[in-house]
């Protein structure tokens, strides 16, 4: 009887122990975000910045050209990219690049689409579908609906797509002005109504004409932004994931000119 009762105690004993170590396996390990100065350190990941695509213009400047890309130079930039071996990334994948030293794909870049314009829809959102590309558009409220503007249904269908839909205020003022009801006006009505369209939380940000200051970055945060893009400016010391580096994609840029400009400024 005492020989039985001791096997059972053991038996009961190890069977504890073994449920004990498959509950430990399946405790997640604790992800320990990057500080600053290691994602400073990190190798930047190539972002690419459009605004209008459209064929140019007499009335356009030079310096206007640099922002319209014509559809033809648009397509022969992006076919550059898929025959050179890049893979567009989103932002929650550079986030979790940055802050956890997550993996990404080789070669990654990515593609990102400012101020609302329709074309962005109807030509530039095809196009990269040929090359299962997926691009990043920060919307200005304050066009949606306009002519020559993006709809909120397009807007929805490009994020029903798999695109990721961010801010870029309402009506594209200064962020390093921004005080008081600026907050509400430009990052949480803005904010609110793209989350209406996509049904979706809005989690990234890029500031208008790239200017940014060291003192509205906290408002972003509260605000539940997780990343801001900025352009080819130096990026902060303190916040690199809310300064994120873009380049302008060029109407002058040829593919092999910009090529090397993606090359040269990551």
């Amino acid at each position: 009887m005492y020989r039985l009762l001791l096997a059972t105690v053991l038996l009961l004993m190890l069977v504890a122990c073994q449920n004990t170590k498959r509950e430990l396996k399946t405790v997640p390990e604790k992800q320990v975000k990057a500080d600053a100065i290691s994602i400073l350190k990190l190798k930047q990941i190539p972002i690419l910045c459009y605004h209008q695509i459209r064929d140019w213009r007499p009335t356009d400047s030079e310096s206007a050209k640099v922002y319209v890309v014509p559809p033809a130079t648009f397509k022969a930039q992006i076919k550059m990219l898929a025959d050179s071996g890049y893979h567009t990334i989103l932002p929650h994948q550079l986030e979790a690049y940055l802050s956890r030293g997550e993996q990404l794909p080789p070669k990654p870049i990515m593609l990102t689409f400012d101020d609302t314009c329709e074309e962005q829809y109807s030509l530039a959102a095809p196009e990269m579908k040929k090359y299962g590309f997926k691009g990043v558009y920060f919307i200005m409220t304050v066009s949606i609906g306009r002519p020559r503007y993006m709809t909120s249904q397009q807007i929805k269908s490009l994020s029903d797509e798999g695109h990721v839909i961010g801010s870029h205020t309402w009506d594209h003022q200064n962020f390093k002005k921004y005080k008081g009801e600026d907050w509400v006006t430009q990052i949480e009505k803005p904010t609110q109504r793209l989350q209406e369209i996509t049904g979706k939380p809005i989690e990234y940000f890029a500031y208008p004409f790239g200017l940014w200051n060291q003192e509205g970055i906290p408002e972003l945060k509260k605000r539940g932004f997780k990343a801001a893009f900025i352009l080819a400016e130096k990026r902060s010391e303190t916040d690199p994931i809310y300064t994120i580096r873009r380049i302008i994609a060029a109407g002058s840029d040829s593919p092999k000119t910009l090529h090397q400009k993606i090359l040269r400024s990551f």
